[in-house]
């Protein structure tokens, strides 16, 4: 199969540097609009540059798209039109009627249609998930996510929602295998940028679960966590340390003399996972996909929910109401 990458910022790069590294595919090239930089990576990873990416597009199988959101939806669409496999970096587009268009077209190719929302491809998220889903933990009742950093200089297009609340939205809905029923969202800029900086979502979920995400980029330190409070145990995931930790209690007898001690039992165990670059994760997903022509792990109608629900939680913080979906 032959492959190549539009766009080669920050997450382009990467992409560009695991496709190098496979050996069942071939990495023709790369498109970039500055053309030092195309040529300094292209002959780094001894492939071809494209100035103009419909070029590219004529060479290759399937494209990864990495270029800001705003032009995600044409290079999207051109990718299809040529008959190209599409990974594209999330927001799949800046509008849920542009990403409906995009699902569209390829389905109608026949085509492969993979967003990028890299955490459902972390071990851990992995892990957790078939953990839930035996009924190790027992139902979800809350979960809580943490996802801040400070101010990306990449990030020119979108605010932090887009950019950062959207992997936890995401990995929320996942999680609680059930659609978001009503999504309430408060935050704001602190002026450092054209956008919003930072807020907190809580979403409510059609099976119960409530879901938390509090992100920012105001915070002088990356944090990347998530806290799920279930019936039988509470987990904590850190997607940077690709770490769960899984606690339990059990309750003793109470003494009514003494009820600032309680006799309460802690169990906490740690659950030891191979650790593993969720891109070069993404990336076989989506090429696995292309050859068995079974769905990638995060479907252009995931991409879909992931904008539709990204967007009302912004509406929600500039107008200051719930957003209900029923």
């Amino acid at each position: 199969m032959k492959v190549g990458v539009i766009g080669i910022g920050a997450m382009g790069k990467n992409h560009a540097r695991v496709y190098s590294e496979f050996e069942d595919v071939e990495f023709v090239g790369i498109s970039d609009l500055n053309a030092e930089a195309g040529n300094a990576l292209a002959n780094k990873f001894n492939c071809g540059y494209f100035p103009d990416y419909p070029e590219l597009l004529k060479a290759v199988d399937a494209v990864s798209i990495a270029v800001p959101t705003s032009m995600h939806h044409k290079i999207g669409m051109d990718a299809i039109r040529s008959g190209v496999h599409v990974l594209m970096e999330k927001p799949l587009a800046s509008t849920v009627e542009e990403g409906e268009e995009l699902v569209r077209a390829a389905k109608d190719k026949g085509l492969t249609l993979a967003v990028g929302h890299i955490e459902r491809h972390n071990p851990v998220v992995e892990q957790t998930k078939k953990l839930l889903d035996e009924g190790r933990f027992g139902n979800i009742i809350t979960m809580a996510s943490r996802r801040v950093s400070n101010f990306p200089a990449r990030i020119r297009d979108v605010g932090v929602i887009m950019d950062l609340g959207v992997h936890d939205i995401d990995i929320a809905r996942y999680l609680a295998g059930s659609e978001v029923k009503e999504i309430y969202a408060a935050g704001g800029a602190s002026g450092k940028c054209d956008f919003e900086d930072h807020v907190t979502i809580v979403m409510k979920f059609e099976n119960g679960t409530v879901g938390i995400v509090d992100t920012n980029w105001l915070t002088p330190m990356r944090v990347r966590e998530m806290t799920l409070t279930c019936e039988k145990n509470l987990i904590r995931i850190d997607y940077m340390a690709q770490s769960i930790e899984i606690s339990s209690s059990k309750l003793g007898e109470l003494d009514d003399m003494n009820l600032y001690k309680l006799p309460m039992e802690m169990e906490t165990v740690s659950v030891g996972l191979r650790k593993e670059e969720p891109l070069k994760r993404q990336l076989k997903d989506f090429l696995l996909a292309i050859e068995s022509g079974k769905d990638p792990l995060v479907t252009g109608e995931d991409g879909i929910m992931a904008i539709k629900l990204a967007q009302a939680a912004l509406q929600s913080t500039c107008d200051n109401i719930a957003i209900n979906f029923e």
